[in-house]
């Protein structure tokens, strides 16, 4: 069994906070319903990619703008937070992960319909 390495458990707690005070404390009202979906830490802990959604997808580039307005605040708040001698830079980048499953769910459910005989 593996055991979780130090990147994953340290982004596993920064997902958790960053959510938390990305709704309790960000205070801008442009800020719509933001999801924290992962982080991903590099291994000296410098730097960190959070991946975020938002419900509007139109959305999703303001949205980036504003939580990379926000990253230096966020981080400072993480500092006071986590007990980490550094705390990594914050990089957002929008998920599309759901949006190409749900692509992908339809272009399935497209083809076994197709497959189907038309007596049915």
């Amino acid at each position: 069994m593996r055991e979780f390495s130090r990147e994953d458990r340290v982004g596993a707690e920064m997902r958790r906070e960053l959510s938390t005070l990305i709704r309790d404390e960000v205070k801008d009202p442009r800020l719509g319903m933001v999801t924290i979906q992962e982080v991903r830490v590099t291994r000296d802990l410098s730097h960190a990619k959070v991946y975020f959604t938002v419900m509007d997808r139109d959305q999703a580039k303001q949205t980036g703008k504003i939580l990379a307005r926000a990253a230096g605040f966020l981080r400072r708040r993480l500092g006071d937070l986590l007990s980490l001698r550094t705390i990594p830079q914050l990089h957002f980048v929008y998920d599309t992960s759901l949006e190409d499953g749900l692509r992908l769910s339809s272009l399935i459910d497209q083809a076994v319909a197709s497959d189907k005989p038309e007596d049915d």
